[in-house]
């Protein structure tokens, strides 16, 4: 194979993808993959969509780019209103970006922002949690909770950002304990973390409604996150959610939220937003930050070459129109059904499945070495890589991931096609992964 001179993740060359269409990849010898992943939840509406690819040439040729120091563009400002024109929770302002990453850094920046403009410039502090995942720049890897990614930047993180237990019930819920008495544990453990560090202090709580490749698809108690918002709203704070990978539609509402009983203040989405034809995010933003915003220094002290990208905008909003147009939030909330239905029956009884979990198209399964009393693998088997490599090898690509419990151990496995899956497509993920679990398993053996 020629030298590649790309600078790879994982210091190997992985294999190219040629081209794509629907819910497959092809690679250049002709052979496909099922995108079971959507990559890593984005592909959303599939591959080689003719209509997004239309939007993007289109708008390419009108106007590729203008700088929002002095312009707006048409596609930002109707992607907005396609968004946010029934003010969902009561967010009623977007800033649009190239990735989750980006927008979580402008949360942190716009809830820091909002409490000097109100006369509170002592808020300073973040909270989170531990096995949570906010994006790879220094401030949204700071306030995020996922040690492994943390652990080499950790001397140059800010000192802004600590962590609370997640709501985590398969690994973290004692035995004996009721749900009613595990949340009761979580909302001690916020409202003593406010207590340490002083309520006055503290800007935000952030977290994921449904916890991404960190802990593979972790869905709270029902009752979670209202517990939690009543804690910022005692003390002042904001609520931010990630909806990074389980928001626009993941998960079966277009919000995550819609389904915990709570709206953010701030919530950063992104993957699914653009589908990956344009590498695009945003941060929504509440009404009323907005309107202090403009009630005092009257914008945002914050911006970046590429925010609102008219291209990106373009190609967000054509993906959000197929969404919508093609009914296919209710086909992720079928599809989701059946692939719950399908790894029960596949992994329901495994041995060393341990924890089948998710929402929507939007599942993973956690790998054990004992099903019973939940050991996990030696990390050092990396038993999450080999199960991606099977099932690559049978034609399946999934999101495998390390350190689920504690950054170091534990193994899982995403699986979150599109949302134009079909039956047939949802029986070919879960029986090509079935066998690809097998073999990986078996090939410790020798």
């Amino acid at each position: 194979m020629k030298p590649s001179r790309v600078l790879h993740r994982f210091g190997t060359i992985p294999p190219v993808a040629a081209s794509g269409h629907g819910m497959r990849i092809v690679l250049p010898d002709g052979r496909e993959v099922i995108d079971g992943a959507g990559g890593a939840a984005v592909a959303c509406i599939g591959h080689g969509n003719a209509r997004v690819a239309a939007a993007i040439g289109a708008q390419a040729a009108r106007l590729a780019y203008a700088h929002t120091a002095t312009f707006s563009s048409e596609p930002a400002e109707a992607l907005a209103d396609f968004l946010l024109g029934d003010e969902p929770g009561g967010l009623a302002r977007a800033w649009f970006c190239s990735s989750g990453s980006e927008g979580m850094e402008a949360a942190l920046k716009l809830a820091r922002q909002y409490f000097v403009e109100i006369g509170q410039p002592g808020r300073t502090r973040f909270i989170a949690r531990r096995q949570s995942y906010h994006g790879t720049t220094l401030g949204a890897l700071g306030v995020g909770g996922n040690m492994m990614r943390r652990r080499l930047y950790e001397p140059i993180l800010a000192g802004a950002f600590s962590h609370v237990s997640p709501c985590f019930a398969y690994r973290f819920q004692q035995p004996g304990e009721s749900d009613a008495q595990y949340l009761d544990r979580l909302e001690a453990d916020l409202e003593g973390e406010f207590q340490r560090l002083g309520p006055e202090s503290v800007i935000a709580f952030v977290a994921e409604p449904v916890v991404g490749a960190t802990t593979g698809c972790v869905t709270a108690l029902p009752g979670y996150f209202p517990r939690m918002r009543a804690v910022c709203e005692r003390h002042g704070a904001l609520l931010i959610l990630d909806e990074v990978m389980c928001g626009m539609g993941r998960t079966g509402t277009r919000h995550a939220w819609e389904q915990e009983g709570v709206t953010p203040d701030l919530q950063v989405i992104a993957k699914g937003l653009g589908g990956g034809y344009q590498p695009i995010g945003a941060l929504l933003i509440a009404g009323r930050i907005a309107d202090a915003l403009a009630r005092g220094s009257g914008g945002f002290l914050h911006g970046q070459t590429y925010q609102a990208h008219p291209v990106a905008c373009a190609a967000a909003l054509e993906v959000q129109r197929i969404i919508a147009e093609d009914g296919l939030l209710a086909n992720v909330r079928a599809m989701g059904a059946r692939l719950e239905a399908g790894l029960l029956e596949r992994f329901g009884n495994h041995r060393h499945v341990g924890d089948i979990r998710g929402r929507g198209l939007f599942r993973a399964i956690e790998l054990v070495a004992d099903r019973a009393s939940k050991d996990v693998f030696d990390p050092a088997l990396k038993l999450h890589e080999r199960v991606q490599r099977e099932a690559l090898a049978r034609g399946l690509a999934v999101y495998p991931m390390g350190g689920t419990i504690d950054g170091a151990r534990g193994d899982h496995i995403v699986i979150a096609p599109a949302y134009i899956a079909t039956p047939a497509d949802i029986e070919a993920i879960v029986a090509r992964l079935g066998d690809a679990v097998d073999a990986a398993v078996a090939s410790l053996a020798g």
